[in-house]
C-alpha cells in the first residue's frame, strides 16, 4: 500500500501561480517560495476587505486518542469535495511544528489523498513563520535582561519577569533554567524558562492580528514583567515592539499551498489547542472569506480544547461566525474510549464502538451549545465492520444528525462527496446562530468555571488561594472582560489522560494563570500539562533521515 509520503512525492503539482490565479489572487500579489509555495502580498489582503464574506466551515474532532481521527486530511478532502461539486471552496490550515514533527505526532498534512503539498517542505521550514516568530519572542527577552544590565531605568523586579524564551522544539530540560550564570559581564542571575514558540504570546498575538498596524500594537501590550510596586512593564516601554514587528512583518503574509487535487489551501499560523489557543490566523481566515463561496478550517485536538477556543477566542476577536460545524470521528478511536485494547482494533466489538460513542455524543451537544449545526465525518478504515458502521450512524440518528461514511483518505474528493453535500445543506439551511459560550462580562473566574461546567462536564474547579488573587489583580488591571484560554490535557474532558470516553463530574485543577495582554486572553494551565512538551521514550526523530539521493525519508 502507498504511503502518505510516496503518494505526495508521485503527485504534479501545479506552479503556484496557476493555484493563485484560478482563486482570483494576480501574479503581482504573490512573493513566491520555490515554484509550489508563495506568500501574498498584504496590500492585496487589505484590498479584499469590502468583498463578502463566504460561508466558514469548523472542522473539530472527538477527544484524540493513539488510532488517530484525522480533523486535517478530513479538511483537505472536504474542501476539495466541495469543489469537485463546483462550490467555490478554499482551505484554511495551521502550520505544523517542528516540536511534533520530531516527537511523537508526525507531520500535519493531512494523508492518503487527502494532502496539502509539498509536504516535507510545509512539515518542516515552510516559508521561516515560526523561525520569524521565535526570534521575536527572543528579541524581547534580550532586550529585558540587557535592560536590567544597563541600570533598568524602568525598575523592574527581576523576581516579578514573566517573559520566558521560546524554541520550536520539544525539549523538557529547558521548561526551567538559571539565566545569565558566569559573573558580573553576563548580567544579573535570575530564573527563567522556555515554552514552545507554538505556546508564546507572540505566536498568539501573530494569529489574532488583522493587520501590521495591529500586530505591532498588540506586541506593544505584552506585559514582560512588574516594578517592585506592581507595575506593569510592557514590549513597548522597553522599546522592543518596532523591531518585533519588523521581525514578523514578512511573516505575517499568508502563505498560499495546493492539496493534490489543486485545491487553494493558505496555510498559516500556529498549532497546539492544548497549551495554546491552536488556530490558523486571522488574516488567512478572514482572506479566505472574501476568496471564496465556502471557506473549511480545522481546530485542533479535541472540540472541548480546539474547538471551544476557535469560538470563544478567535470568532470573538475577529469577529468570525461560522456556519457549519463536522466534529470527526473513527470507529477505531471510539473502540478506544470504549476501553478495548489498542491491540485489538482490528477485531469487531460494536459493544466497545457504543461505549465510547459517549465520547462523540459530548462533543456533539457541546459544539450546539455555541449555536451550531453539527455533522459527524467517520473517517473508514478497512477493519471497520458493517455493524460497527451502523452502531455509529443509529447513535447520532437518534440525536438529530449525520454520521457520515467518508473515505478520502484513499479516494481523495470522491470519498467526501457525501459529506461535503450535508455541508451545503446546512449552510443553504441558515441553521447557524452562533453565539460564544460565555459573555465578556463574567468574572475570568467565572470564564473559567463555565468552560469546566458546560465542555468538560466537570463537577468543580479548584483555584488555590495565589492563582485566585492572580486572576483578581487581571481583573483590577482592567483584563476582566477578556476570554481565557484553557492549557489542559488534550486526551480527556478530564485533566488526567486517563479518564477516556465522557468522564462526568471530575475536578478540574487550576495550576497556573498567565495574562496574554498583547493576545487579549488569560492563560490558565490545569493539571499536570507543560507549556514546553518533552520527546517521548523513542521520539520519531530517530527514525528521520535522508536516503542515498538526499531525500528525507521517515517524517511522515
Amino acid at each position: 500500500m502507498a504511503t502518505d509520503l510516496d503518494i505526495a512525492r508521485a503527485a504534479r503539482l501545479r506552479p503556484i501561480q496557476e493555484i493563485a490565479e484560478q482563486v482570483g489572487i494576480p501574479e503581482t500579489a504573490l512573493e513566491p517560495y520555490g515554484r509550489h509555495k508563495a506568500k501574498i502580498g498584504l496590500d492585496f489582503v487589505a484590498a479584499q476587505q469590502s468583498r463578502p464574506d463566504g460561508a466558514l466551515v469548523l472542522v473539530t474532532g472527538i477527544s484524540p486518542t493513539a488510532a488517530g481521527e484525522g480533523k486535517t486530511t478530513t479538511t483537505v478532502g472536504l474542501g476539495d469535495a466541495l469543489n469537485a461539486l463546483g462550490t467555490r471552496a478554499m482551505i484554511a490550515l495551521r502550520e505544523p511544528s517542528l516540536g511534533p514533527c520530531f516527537g511523537v505526532k508526525g507531520g500535519a498534512t493531512g494523508g492518503g489523498y487527502a494532502q496539502v503539498l509539498p509536504m516535507e517542505e510545509i512539515n518542516l521550514h515552510f516559508t521561516g513563520d515560526f523561525h520569524a516568530i521565535t526570534a521575536a519572542n527572543n528579541l524581547l527577552a534580550a532586550m529585558v535582561d540587557n535592560h536590567l544590565y544597563w541600570g533598568n531605568e524602568l525598575g523592574l523586579d527581576a523576581r516579578r519577569i514573566v517573559w520566558r524564551r521560546a524554541i520550536d522544539m520539544n525539549d523538557r530540560a529547558l521548561r526551567s533554567i538559571n539565566a545569565a550564570l558566569g559573573g558580573v559581564p553576563n548580567g544579573f542571575p535570575r530564573e527563567d524558562g522556555f515554552d514552545i514558540t507554538v505556546a508564546s504570546e507572540v505566536m498568539a498575538v501573530f494569529c489574532l492580528s488583522r493587520d501590521l498596524a495591529d500586530l505591532q500594537a498588540r506586541l506593544g501590550r505584552i506585559i514582560v514583567g512588574h516594578t517592585r510596586e506592581g507595575r506593569a512593564v510592557t514590549a513597548h516601554d522597553l522599546k522592543a515592539d518596532g523591531a518585533m514587528a519588523a521581525l514578523l512583518r514578512d511573516a505575517l503574509a499568508p502563505n498560499l499551498v495546493q492539496t493534490l487535487e489543486g485545491s487553494a489551501a493558505l496555510v498559516h499560523g500556529g498549532p497546539f489547542a492544548n497549551i495554546a489557543h491552536g488556530c490558523n490566523s486571522v488574516i488567512a481566515t478572514k482572506l479566505a472569506l472574501k476568496l471564496a463561496d465556502v471557506v473549511v478550517t480545522e481546530a485542533g485536538f479535541g472540540a472541548d480544547l480546539g474547538a471551544e477556543k476557535f469560538l470563544d477566542i478567535k470568532c470573538r476577536s475577529a469577529g468570525l461566525a461560522p456556519a457549519a460545524c463536522v466534529v470527526v470521528a473513527t470507529v477505531r478511536a471510539l473502540k478506544l474510549h470504549g476501553g478495548a485494547a489498542k491491540s485489538a482494533l482490528g477485531t469487531e466489538d460494536v459493544a466497545a464502538v457504543r461505549r465510547g460513542i459517549a465520547n462523540l455524543d459530548r462533543h456533539v451537544h457541546n459544539m450546539r451549545k455555541f449555536g451550531l449545526p453539527v455533522v459527524v465525518a467517520l473517517n473508514k478504515f478497512t477493519s471497520d465492520t458493517a455493524a460497527e458502521i451502523e452502531a455509529v450512524q443509529a447513535a447520532m440518528r437518534a440525536i438529530g444528525t449525520e454520521a457520515i461514511l467518508c473515505t478520502h483518505w484513499a479516494d481523495g474528493a470522491a470519498g467526501a462527496t457525501d459529506l461535503a453535500r450535508a455541508v451545503q445543506a446546512m449552510i443553504a439551511g441558515g441553521q447557524a446562530k452562533f453565539e460564544p459560550l460565555y459573555s465578556d462580562h463574567v468574572s475570568l473566574a467565572g470564564k473559567i468555571e463555565t468552560v469546566a461546567r458546560e465542555i468538560y462536564h466537570a463537577g468543580a474547579v479548584t483555584i488555590p488561594p495565589p492563582v485566585a488573587a492572580k486572576l483578581r489583580k487581571f481583573e483590577e488591571a482592567g483584563f476582566g472582560n477578556v476570554p481565557v484560554c484553557i492549557a489542559k490535557t488534550q486526551y480527556s474532558f478530564a485533566a488526567d489522560p486517563t479518564l477516556m470516553g465522557a468522564p462526568e463530574g471530575h475536578v478540574l485543577p487550576l495550576r497556573e494563570v498567565r495574562l496574554s495582554a498583547g493576545a487579549g486572553f488569560v492563560v490558565a494551565i490545569c493539571g499536570e500539562v507543560m507549556t514546553m512538551p518533552g520527546l517521548p521514550r523513542r521520539p520519531a526523530a530517530e527514525g528521520i533521515g535522508l536516503d542515498a539521493e538526499g531525500r528525507i525519508e521517515g517524517l511522515f
